[in-house]
């Protein structure tokens, strides 16, 4: 009887031994790697986003009105670097590029290829919050109907209107200076 059980039991073992994983018959698998979303990729996305009316819900979580304070837009990089570093001397107002410069060869205001963002390494990645820092930004980030590659020296973003026209006052006379009400998209990016 003790031999049938220990039979039985060695059985119950063997069987429940995992087997050796499958071969794909000596075919390579070439790894794969995912690349972040282009900008043009990008702006699709938020336009399908914004288009999509079905997820009214969640859409008006992942947007926030904020005054926008431009001080100049244009399409040269380096021109309106030059303002953004008079108007830092000048008025006093801190610059903030988060970790971002011009990228001559995707003609692209990105981050570093080399950034620890894996996502956004190489590629631009706006501003989408409150701030009071000079920045370059793509103006149809935050106007739909700007056009694209359209760069904005902007002053600040705010949450209300007053900030933003004080903000704007403070700047002086300006004829290329304004401000507007935006639908900022504060969502994950990731």
């Amino acid at each position: 009887m003790k031999t049938a059980y220990l039979l039985l039991l060695i059985c119950i073992i063997a069987s429940c031994k995992p087997q050796p994983a499958k071969t794909n018959g000596g075919v390579k698998v070439k790894p794969v790697k995912i690349l972040p979303a282009s900008y043009k990729r990008t702006q699709a996305l938020q336009a399908n986003a914004a288009a999509d009316t079905s997820k009214a819900d969640e859409q008006a979580d992942a947007y926030a009105d904020y005054y926008i304070v431009v001080a100049d837009t244009g399409l040269s990089y380096n021109a309106l670097r030059g303002k953004m570093f008079d108007l830092n001397k000048s008025l006093n107002i801190p610059i903030d590029t988060m970790n971002r410069g011009y990228n001559k060869t995707k003609d692209l205001i990105a981050l570093s290829d080399k950034d620890e963002d894996e996502m956004y390494a190489g590629e631009y990645y706006p501003r989408r919050s409150v701030s009071d820092f000079l920045s370059l930004e793509y103006l149809n980030q935050y106007k739909s109907n700007a056009k694209e590659k359209t760069i904005a020296l902007v002053r600040g973003i705010y949450e209300t209107k007053t900030s933003a026209d004080s903000a704007l006052l403070a700047m002086g006379q300006s004829k290329t200076a304004f401000v507007f009400k935006a639908k900022v998209f504060v969502g994950c990016m990731h």
